[in-house]
């Protein structure tokens, strides 16, 4: 044990010291790629006038998304309701979307859990 942690030590000593060495060049070189982005003058009043117009931008779509939830919605109604005229390729499309939302579940699940099949640890 004691090997061990002496072992995870030194690996995290030496990512470290990797860091500390070519970090300052990987901040330069990513800022540098992305530069298109940046907004000048970066200062905190900029991020806070951004982190506004993200929150308001948002807010106003909403509408725009309600009416796209409900036409979607409508859609599935109609699909619902006229389900003798559904060919077997939709069924299954369908069918293959529910199980992959079972499974993305089923996944969240195990996840959650801690990575145990059986359970909770207790």
């Amino acid at each position: 044990m004691a090997s061990k942690l002496h072992q995870l030590q030194s690996k995290a000593c030496q990512a470290s010291q990797f860091v500390a060495k070519h970090g300052s060049s990987y901040y330069r070189q990513l800022l540098e790629q992305n530069k298109q982005y940046i907004q000048e003058p970066p200062t905190v009043e900029k991020c806070n006038l951004l982190s506004k117009q993200l929150f308001y931008t948002r807010l106003a779509s909403i509408p725009g998304r309600t009416e796209s939830f409900w036409k979607e919605l409508d859609y599935a109604k109609n699909l619902w309701k006229n389900r003798k005229d559904l060919k077997v390729e939709d069924a299954g499309i369908a069918a293959l979307f529910g199980l992959e939302c079972f499974a993305w579940f089923c996944a969240g699940e195990i996840v959650g859990r801690g990575f145990t099949f059986t359970g909770y640890y207790v």
